[in-house]
């Protein structure tokens, strides 16, 4: 019963966090309320969620929506700044981060709402390195962030490349994807090393991810910013209240 649950609660997070993030605040929960302790809960969740990360970056890679000439020089400093992330979660309490990333989530969203053109045209205009050195430093940064907390990496990370670059939502979406997995499978590893996965669980949890990942992200290229910018305000808005209820009343 609990792998069957787990398997659901990953598919219906996998399709909407390859459309625009946030699948976090449907696993995380359903490891915690089927009594997993919370290092494994987080082991566990990124173990299977990299796998749907990565099913969604292949295929946003197979249509042509990664813009590789500029990704590439992002990776390494999402891969740097997810590891100093992890790490400096053993040390700090999350709970002073988790106040900012209230606020700067609820920005995002009202944002997102208020600003009607964001996302719906590609006004990009070419690589610089202005925008190389942009990228860089918001890589690093929200590796950082997914190292050491996490909830929200996606939807900043779309929020950013549609504000920052001009992408329209799917190709924000798309590059996003692949920085979240680098992030995701940093996180991983440095789990595994610790022994806070629990293999029983999150291989058939991984399975699941997978067919969501796959189903929505090809939702996400055929409808494009129609369906990513609703879904993408919902998530939003739904982990700025998980994260209200954690902080003041967790």
């Amino acid at each position: 019963m609990q792998i069957f649950i787990l398997c659901i609660a990953g598919f219906i997070a996998a399709v909407f966090d390859s459309i625009a993030g946030g699948g976090g605040i449907i696993t995380i929960p359903a490891f915690l309320a089927l009594g997993i302790p919370p290092h494994f809960t987080l082991g566990t969740n990124k173990f299977a969620a990299s796998w749907g990360s990565f099913t969604s970056t292949l295929t946003f890679l197979r249509s042509g929506k990664i813009y590789l000439p500029l990704i590439k020089y992002i990776i390494p400093f999402t891969f740097l700044g997810a590891s100093l992330g992890v790490n400096t979660a053993l040390r700090i309490n999350q709970k002073y981060l988790q106040v900012i990333v209230l606020v700067m989530l609820a920005f995002v969203s009202i944002y997102t709402i208020l600003k009607k053109d964001i996302g719906k045209d590609d006004s990009f205009e070419g690589l610089d390195r202005k925008k190389i050195i942009t990228g860089s430093v918001i890589g690093f940064i929200l590796g950082f962030y997914d190292g050491f907390f996490g909830p929200g990496t996606g939807s900043f990370l779309l929020f950013a490349f549609a504000h920052f670059f001009g992408f329209n939502f799917t190709r924000s979406t798309a590059n996003a994807r692949i920085l979240n997995f680098t992030s995701n499978f940093t996180s991983l590893l440095l789990f595994a090393i610790n022994g806070k996965i629990i293999y029983a669980l999150g291989i058939p949890m991984a399975i699941s991810m997978v067919l969501g990942a796959r189903l929505g992200s090809k939702i996400a290229i055929k409808q494009g910013g129609k369906i990513i910018k609703p879904i993408f305000v919902t998530m939003t808005l739904l982990v700025v209240i998980k994260l209200f209820f954690d902080t003041f009343y967790g």
